[in-house]
């Protein structure tokens, strides 16, 4: 009962935000109170094996499926997921030379991940059906990087970040031909950005398409029309350097935390575009790449691409009432 009354009061207390207009001032909110606390690794890994993590998906169970992308380190990716109590079971593994990046889970289980190669028979989205095998379900173009990944909620269609070519593709769930379902500058690489990835974590909520750029440390909201066409690009906010995948804080908030992956911190980004850091190398990040959230957990994978290699999963609990004071 009192776990139900405090999801419940996260989800209220959190959609008094959502109607706030969007900006694109990246001001810094300060606060005496942490947003987040409690902070700990849930499970740490060994870099050097390729198990360096790229993104998260909370599952009914309270597990979470992890990317690990394996070309930081010259080895083979993978796909695994991580019990409650820490257990690791490799569901997939890649090819050396690949990169498993963006992840995503259907109603029925099943496990939706993009395959980032060099090699035009695996470059793509692939699936893997619960009790099933992996298979390749569309092709995507060599020379792209397919980064994050989201499902809509009629669980129909697949949307794809490209780092590389400035596109969002849509791909049919049930299988068949990616489509660019929005090419624009906003997606693309800032040419004097010292990182060369533009479009990279990607997020389906509240009937539109939410991508980060890399490049430009920019958060985009792209509503999806009736037609299922792009609607115009809305910049949530701008100056998050090194803004890697992000999560909401629930269904009905358009409160995000976002991974700043070359500053080592998790940043609130706020609907009137204000920004509030909420966790730092301090707390052990160590490249954050992606966050999810589930209740008043907050979970981030840290790719540890800097030495020491200190990858890992770590959790941490949500101070709702310092998350939402001004």
């Amino acid at each position: 009962m009192k776990k139900r009354f405090r999801l419940a009061a996260i989800s209220a207390t959190a959609a008094v935000v959502v109607s706030a207009p969007y900006a694109s001032a990246a001001t810094e909110r300060t606060s005496t109170r942490p947003a987040v606390t409690h902070v700990k690794t849930v499970a740490a890994f060994d870099f050097a094996t390729g198990d360096v993590p790229e993104n998260i998906t909370v599952n009914p169970d309270n597990s979470l499926t992890v990317s690990m992308v394996g070309a930081p380190a010259g080895e083979r990716p993978a796909l695994v997921r991580i019990a409650p109590s820490g257990h690791r079971t490799v569901l997939v593994t890649g090819q050396k030379g690949d990169g498993i990046t963006g992840t995503t889970r259907g109603h029925d289980g099943t496990v939706y991940y993009n395959v980032w190669s060099t090699d035009a028979s695996r470059n793509g989205v692939w699936k893997l059906p619960p009790g099933g095998t992996p298979h390749r379900i569309a092709a995507l173009p060599v020379g792209g990087v397919p980064n994050g990944l989201a499902i809509d909620p009629a669980g129909r269609t697949l949307y794809v970040a490209d780092s590389q070519k400035g596109t969002v593709w849509a791909v049919p769930v049930s299988g068949g031909r990616a489509t660019a379902w929005l090419v624009d500058p906003a997606l693309a690489i800032e040419a004097s950005a010292p990182v060369p990835y533009g479009a990279n974590g990607l997020r389906f909520h509240n009937g539109a398409v939410w991508v980060s750029n890399l490049s430009k440390g920019t958060l985009l909201r792209i509503p999806v029309t009736a037609t299922g066409a792009p609607g115009r690009i809305h910049t949530v906010a701008d100056g998050l350097t090194g803004v890697d995948d992000f999560t909401f804080l629930s269904d009905r908030s358009d409160v995000v935390f976002a991974a700043l992956n070359t500053q080592n911190k998790v940043a609130a980004v706020y609907p009137d575009g204000t920004t509030r850091t909420v966790l730092t190398a301090s707390d052990g990040l160590a490249s954050p790449t992606a966050t999810a959230v589930r209740g008043n957990r907050l979970y981030i994978t840290d790719g540890g691409l800097n030495e020491p290699h200190d990858a890992k999963l770590q959790s941490g609990k949500i101070n709702l009432a310092a998350l939402l004071s001004r």
